[in-house]
């Protein structure tokens, strides 16, 4: 088994990582409506965590975007790279996430994180530090809230409420299925506020997470565990 190493230069402290997610941040693109939901290849990302070992496993998982069969799937697992710090959770797995996106043949097409986009405290989470890293789409579907306030969104499928932090609207809380506690949508990278919505709820046909989260989620969790094991 190949363990993916800390990158040479990795930011090993909260102002070095502050100071890359700044600068990273002026290169996020947030003007594009991105791709149309239904259409090309959609990639989940998910990592599980062995802290005792100091381990994460990431997984990435192309879905055909009409039809939502999977078409690939890789997986990598590597050192976690950074303290556990709220904020920058995203360079504790970006090497290993990487590394997972690396070992796919398929087009990835939109990436779609277990997290946040915008909706973050600096307004650069993992999906869209993922995006501008990649340069591709990019949405974060979190399943639960961060730092920000919102309304309770009506309780039919598609019914949506806006994610407010400091007078700003950084995202959607959407509900998925009916009742059920919503889904926390944001732009990460080169996709509409709408167009993330609309992928996400294409991405939700019969449970509350999306189909990329299920897949990547039981994907990395397998990688994990055959790493523990020494396969």
């Amino acid at each position: 088994m190949t363990i993916i190493e800390i990158p040479q230069g990795w930011p090993a402290d909260e102002d070095a990582a502050r100071a890359v997610q700044e600068e990273l941040r002026r290169r996020l693109v947030t003007d594009e409506e991105g791709p149309e939901a239904g259409t090309g290849n959609v990639t989940g990302l998910d990592v599980a965590y062995d802290d005792e070992r100091d381990l994460v496993a990431a997984a990435a998982v192309v879905l055909d975007g009409r039809t939502l069969e999977v078409v690939e799937e890789a997986t990598a697992v590597g050192r976690v790279s950074f303290p556990y710090v709220p904020g920058l959770l995203a360079f504790r797995e970006i090497p290993t996430v990487l590394a997972a996106l690396g070992g796919l043949t398929a087009d990835p097409g939109l990436l779609v994180c277990d997290g946040y986009g915008i909706a973050h405290p600096r307004r650069f989470g993992l999906a869209s530090h993922l995006g501008v890293l990649t340069g591709r789409p990019s949405i974060g579907v979190a399943k639960n809230p961060f730092t920000f306030t919102y309304e309770e969104p009506g309780a039919a499928r598609g019914e949506f409420a806006a994610l407010v932090a400091e007078g700003e609207t950084v995202g959607r809380a959407v509900r998925t299925r009916a009742g059920v506690k919503p889904v926390f949508v944001s732009v990460g990278h080169r996709v509409s506020l709408d167009r993330a919505c609309a992928h996400t709820l294409r991405l939700t046909p019969r449970f509350r997470l999306p189909e990329t989260t299920r897949h990547a989620d039981a994907l990395c969790r397998r990688a994990l565990a055959r790493a523990l094991a020494g396969e």
